[in-house]
């Protein structure tokens, strides 16, 4: 059985924008301003430094810096959960030390990216962030942009470790998700990776989902979760059907990311552009994400009645 408190991690975490000032540089003050508007909404927690955050494309300072405004304005608040995965085990190392020492919850890890790695790579690459500190880990599984798929029997053997808590899966299958959650065990934790299937993934086992989308309507996915741990099923199902006509509206943009980070901007928080070669939304495009905010906004309204 697992020694750590899995239910602090249970439920909706919403996965952070980066954040960068007007000359491209990370704000601390605008990461702190952001993590603070999800804490007041009352977001469980964040996801910090993954796909969403652009941790790939930040250096390790960077993301120190990232993570450091987090951990200053709602640590202890939240639960964090930090991505370490860098392109390279000693970095991965390093982040991973950092997260310890600013007090995170947890560290979580893609594979290595770029080189095609064989499974006792991979599991090398984790072991050596496991090992540098005393914090849970949760695996990142997401094939389709780091090119190597988990194999059940990679998992179930990881999951043998205390530390190694569980596993925020991306892919697009339930059934895989449904498998891993079979492969880990009871005390193991399954989180729904696409936001479009987060109510399949509850359905089928997942314990809670961490999403990029859900930064632009994280009351649409607790209103989501709530109808599900009810029992409410179809009311829930209605609610997702609303929330994919977002998310389907979304990526009909130049850039997903970018609408995102748009869409805060409307909402008075300026957390930057994308950092290239992640679009920011042009000009003539802006009419198109201040139409969907303002559903997203009315859907928040509707979600609250």
């Amino acid at each position: 059985m697992k020694t750590v408190d899995l239910e602090k991690f249970k439920g909706v975490i919403v996965a952070m924008y980066s954040c960068y000032d007007a000359s491209g540089e990370v704000s601390a003050e605008a990461a702190r301003k952001l993590a603070r508007h999800y804490a007041n909404i009352g977001v469980k927690g964040l996801y910090v430094g993954g796909s969403t955050g652009e941790g790939m494309l930040q250096s390790v300072d960077e993301r120190k810096k990232t993570l450091e405004a987090v951990m200053a304005e709602v640590g202890g608040e939240m639960t964090i959960i930090v991505h370490v995965g860098a392109p390279s085990t000693r970095d991965s190392v390093e982040l991973s030390k950092h997260a310890e020492a600013v007090g995170a919850d947890a560290i979580s890890a893609v594979p290595a990216i770029y080189y095609r790695l064989s499974p006792a790579s991979v599991e090398r690459h984790w072991q050596a962030m496991i090992d540098s500190t005393s914090l849970p880990f949760i695996i990142y599984h997401i094939p389709q942009t780091t090119g190597f798929q988990l194999s059940t029997e990679l998992l179930a053997k990881m999951a043998k470790q205390d530390k190694v808590i569980g596993v925020k899966i991306s892919s697009e299958s339930t059934f895989e998700l449904q498998q891993f959650k079979a492969a880990g065990g009871q005390d193991f934790l399954v989180l729904n990776g696409p936001d479009e299937q987060f109510l399949a993934g509850r359905s089928m086992g997942a314990d809670g989902g961490i999403g990029g989308t859900y930064g632009v309507m994280p009351e649409l996915f607790m209103k989501i979760d709530s109808c599900f741990k009810e029992g409410k099923l179809d009311e829930a199902r209605e609610w997702q059907y609303k929330v994919n006509t977002i998310i389907a509206a979304l990526l009909r943009l130049p850039s997903l990311y970018g609408g995102c980070k748009a869409i805060m901007r409307l909402r008075g928080l300026d957390i930057g552009e994308p950092r290239m070669p992640i679009l920011p939304i042009p000009e003539d495009g802006m009419a198109a994400v201040k139409a969907l905010n303002d559903a997203i906004l009315g859907h928040i309204v509707e979600s609250r009645k």
